[in-house]
């Protein structure tokens, strides 16, 4: 996080920025002085700000940030809108295992993002994830638009889930880091809500209503996903690795150097483990509630797909609503509470064998799990150093992207032998599982470079 003090200030345009009392969490950088930055072995390690300090946010609303932080939430949207698969089961005749391989193949995908992710900021800036990412989205969908093989959607799904990595590592870590930052997070991650709500409403328009297949639902997504490669491409036209790695000194040379570390930080693999959990029981029970409603609730197709649609548009309103809940009572807390929440309705949803009560109780769990992705990464870049955003946040963000293709898989593997009912065990023993590891957060932490940061602070 860059320290400024007042007298070293000389920025052309100070609205750009917003300007905050450097907390006791924050740690020192290299400090920024005349146009030039200077670096020592102990520079963050040891050095303590001046009493005249402040933490320079950048602003979402400023000019020159304003149209990439739209074309950021038009990518999450994207996302949003890929998530489901509709029809395969009934189309390429496959069983509940097999058709879980669409789930399962963009962990490839996303493990390749978290390994590529910091070469891809350092080479190419956010101007190569604003392309690769986008056109991995683009490319995908006009294949399989054209129905192909179920092998070949397999491996179109990695590349998709390549592409959604790259996309969630870079605009979490970027947008995390501005002032106001659970906020915006709030509605990055809504807009992933919102596409995700209004994808099972369109494909149920579509299959009960239009009569059409389940590969007419990528026509509609080339040309998003054609507008989400122009939007970005353009806006971010000029940030390159060059600018990159202006706004986000170190002192590693080397592209993988920033990764390595990052890793040595027990933080990192928490949050790892907490996101890859969180996205378990997020996209299995998106992808699986469809399902669970027809055969255990008896639902008919379009009240099974409104019901989907409640879970996700819940999730939006939870994000859009809460953040700002979240920014008054600390983001440990409130993720403790929002879980707390998910395991009393999980309970509800498991137990009740009714219809309206479900869909109830599935719209909630949107809005209360909605928030702990984006708060726990919020949380995550006020815990490490600025040029170990991108490291951290993208290895969480990708790691536990594996989760939302492991953990459906493993959900269709288990109802293909004991039934669909086998979903509400998993979501209940996930919601454990992340309540555990949250409350693992140590009181601080003590960084590699002998920096201490003080949990407490953020609680």
């Amino acid at each position: 996080m860059a320290t400024l003090t007042q007298t070293e200030l000389d920025i052309t345009d100070v609205g750009l920025l917003e300007f905050l009392p450097l907390s006791k969490t924050a740690s020192a950088a290299p400090s920024i002085s005349h146009s030039h930055v200077t670096f020592a072995d102990d520079v963050r390690g040891e050095a303590v700000p001046p009493t005249n300090a402040f933490e320079a946010r950048p602003r979402w609303n400023h000019p020159a940030n304003k149209w990439k932080v739209f074309a950021a939430f038009w990518s999450f949207l994207v996302v949003g809108l890929n998530d489901g698969s509709y029809g395969l089961e009934t189309y390429y005749s496959l069983s509940y295992t097999v058709v879980s391989l669409i789930f399962l193949s963009p962990f490839a995908g996303y493990t390749l993002a978290a390994i590529t992710n910091t070469s891809v900021h350092i080479r190419l800036g956010q101007r190569g994830v604003a392309v690769i990412g986008p056109l991995c989205h683009f490319l995908s969908y006009i294949v399989l638009s054209i129905h192909p093989p179920y092998p070949v959607m397999v491996v179109m799904f990695i590349f998709v889930g390549f592409g959604n990595g790259l996309i969630d590592s870079a605009w979490c870590a970027w947008l995390g880091n501005m002032a106001d930052a659970n906020q915006i997070a709030g509605v990055l991650h809504g807009c992933y809500a919102i596409g995700a709500t209004v994808a099972p409403l369109i494909a149920t328009l579509l299959f009960t209503k239009g009569g059409q297949q389940w590969y007419s639902y990528y026509y509609l997504l080339i040309g998003i996903a054609g507008l989400e490669l122009l939007f970005c491409a353009f806006t971010f036209r000029n940030q390159t690795g060059k600018v990159y790695q202006q706004e986000n000194p170190s002192m590693h040379t080397q592209t993988s150097g920033r990764t390595r570390e990052a890793l040595k930080h027990k933080l990192t693999w928490i949050f790892a483990l907490f996101i890859f959990g969180y996205m378990g029981a997020e996209v299995s029970l998106g992808g699986w509630v469809v399902l669970f409603m027809s055969k255990i609730r008896a639902a008919s197709s379009f009240q099974s797909g409104a019901t989907s649609a409640g879970f996700w548009a819940g999730m939006a309103v939870g994000r859009l609503g809460l953040s700002f809940i979240t920014a008054r009572l600390g983001e440990f807390y409130s993720i403790l509470a929002y879980i707390f929440v998910c395991l009393a309705l999980e309970l509800v949803f498991w137990l009740v064998p009714s219809l309206i009560i479900s869909a109830v109780a599935v719209s909630l769990l949107g809005v209360f799990i909605g928030p702990l992705f984006p708060t726990g990464m919020v949380l995550l870049t006020k815990m490490m150093p600025k040029h170990l955003h991108v490291g951290a946040v993208g290895f969480a963000a990708a790691f536990g992207g594996g989760g939302g293709a492991i953990f459906p898989f493993i959900v269709g593997a288990i109802a293909q032998r004991k039934g669909v009912e086998s979903l509400q065990p998993v979501i209940l023993a996930i919601l454990i599982l992340i309540a555990s590891l949250w409350m693992c957060l140590p009181k601080s932490e003590k960084r590699t470079n002998g920096d201490e940061v003080e949990l407490e602070a953020m609680r």
